[in-house]
Parts: structure tokens; C-alpha cells; sequence
């Protein structure tokens, strides 16, 4: 169709006048994230590698928009369409990349109950080391395998060779495969890992708060941050078209 062709042209032209005095935006953060957003809205909670994503296209949002703002002195371009569906949401987009860290890891500051619940973690464990500690530097050290403090199913134990099972009281958690160290778990310790555990049920279920609070504010947003996206989808064909040009020395008449 003529017209659509004349309107590509027209797009690609614009882009190119752009690039050809302030460079190009960036849109490598621009990932789809379509499918999320449509959980979001269903109530699922999402992951943290999907919050990020979403975090990620909220910041090229953010610097696109930014970009065409520090290239205002081109006023008006056929494209401006698209750089106007674009709707920044630094408050999403800081809020998510406050909370989460990593894939892997939960800011403790993500909330104060996690913080609270990280730092009793911390203590009860940081106790938990000081009577092992006893233990593996005492006189009981030369009935250990090794003098060392190490887990077993989330719960802090020390190797005790197995033909002295009697000179330590405690909970066996494991068994060497040659069955000549068990893993033991000290009666003074039970208790506090015992703590420790309920602490780690109490983090995940936090953990899981956040990240479900987070995939609603996405849902809230969901309709202004698709939009979003399908404007840099277009934005950076347009713009590879017009880099393509760029390279092969195309002159704008």
C-alpha cells in the first residue's frame, strides 16, 4: 500500500534526521514482558526475574523518553506519537529495583518485618556459633572428624567420628557414606535452630508478601506499561532502519 510505504518512509526519515545529530536512545532493556503483565493481572504473584524485567523496560522507558526530551530541538517529527505513548514510572520502576537485589536475593530492607526477621536470623545464628564454637576449639574438638561447624538440612552441626556416637549428646541429621563421621547436632543448640527455622518459614512468607504487593502495583499499571512497551517495540525498528541507512551512507533529501 503506497500510503503505508509513505508513512515508513516518512518514519525511517525522522529517525535517521535524529540519530544524525544526537546518536541513538537505547532500547537494549526493552525485553517482552507481555505474558507477565497478563499473570500480574490475574492475581499471580511473579517471580523476581520477572519483576526485574519489568523494572528494566520501565527504565528504557524512562531513558527514551528522556532522550527525545534532550533532542526537543528537532520540535515536531512523526514519530512523536510514539515517544508520547511512552508513560515513565520511576516510582515502579525504583520501588522493585529497591526491593530486589538480585534473581537471587531480597533487599533486607525490602520491608521492616524482613529486616527485623533477618537481624533475629543473624543473632540466633551468630549463638549458635559461639556454642559450636566451644565445642570444635574444646575438649570434646578431639572427638571431631574435623574441627568445623557445618549444615545439614539447615541446621548447624559438627562432625563426630562415629566409634565416639556417645561422648556428644545430640540429634543425628546425617551419615558420612563411609559411615565413619556423624553429623550431630548438639543438644545446646537445638532450640535456637529450632528458632532459626521458624525465622526462615517467617522470612519466605515475607518474601512472598513483597513480591506479591510488587506483581499488583504491575498489575495497576499494566495497561500504561503495554502500551509502553509496544512504542519502543516500534521506536527501535524504526530506529535499526534508519542506523541501517545511517551505515550505508543513505542522504536524507
Amino acid at each position: 500500500d503506497i500510503n503505508i510505504v509513505k508513512r515508513d518512509l516518512a518514519e525511517t526519515e525522522s529517525a535517521y534526521v535524529l540519530i544524525s545529530k544526537y546518536t541513538s536512545p537505547s532500547f537494549s532493556g526493552a525485553v517482552n514482558i507481555s505474558s507477565s503483565l497478563a499473570r500480574a493481572s490475574l492475581g499471580a504473584t511473579l517471580t523476581t526475574g520477572e519483576l526485574l524485567k519489568i523494572a528494566g523496560v520501565l527504565r528504557t522507558v524512562r531513558g527514551v523518553k528522556a532522550w527525545r526530551s534532550d533532542s526537543s530541538a528537532e520540535r515536531e517529527t512523526v514519530i512523536d506519537y510514539l515517544f508520547n505513548a511512552l508513560t515513565p514510572n520511576k516510582f515502579l520502576e525504583e520501588k522493585i529495583t529497591f526491593c530486589i537485589k538480585s534473581e537471587d536475593e531480597i533487599a533486607d530492607n525490602a520491608s521492616s518485618a524482613l529486616c527485623d526477621i533477618r537481624r533475629k536470623i543473624t543473632s540466633k545464628s551468630a549463638k549458635i556459633r559461639e556454642n559450636l564454637d566451644k565445642i570444635v576449639r574444646g575438649q570434646m574438638s578431639k572427638y571431631l572428624q574435623d574441627a568445623i561447624i557445618t549444615q545439614r538440612d539447615g541446621r548447624f552441626v559438627v562432625p563426630l567420628k562415629s566409634e565416639h556416637k556417645g561422648e556428644l549428646s545430640g540429634i543425628i541429621h546425617d551419615t558420612s557414606s563411609s559411615g565413619s563421621t556423624l553429623f550431630v547436632e548438639p543438644m545446646p543448640v537445638v532450640e535456637l535452630n529450632n528458632e532459626i527455622r521458624v525465622l526462615k518459614s517467617k522470612e519466605a512468607d515475607e518474601i512472598n508478601r513483597i513480591l506479591s504487593e510488587l506483581s499488583s502495583l504491575c498489575a495497576d499499571f499494566s495497561e500504561d506499561i503495554k502500551r509502553s512497551y509496544n512504542a519502543l517495540v516500534e521506536l527501535d525498528l524504526i530506529f535499526a532502519k534508519a542506523k541501517l541507512a545511517y551505515k550505508m551512507g543513505a542522504v536524507v533529501p
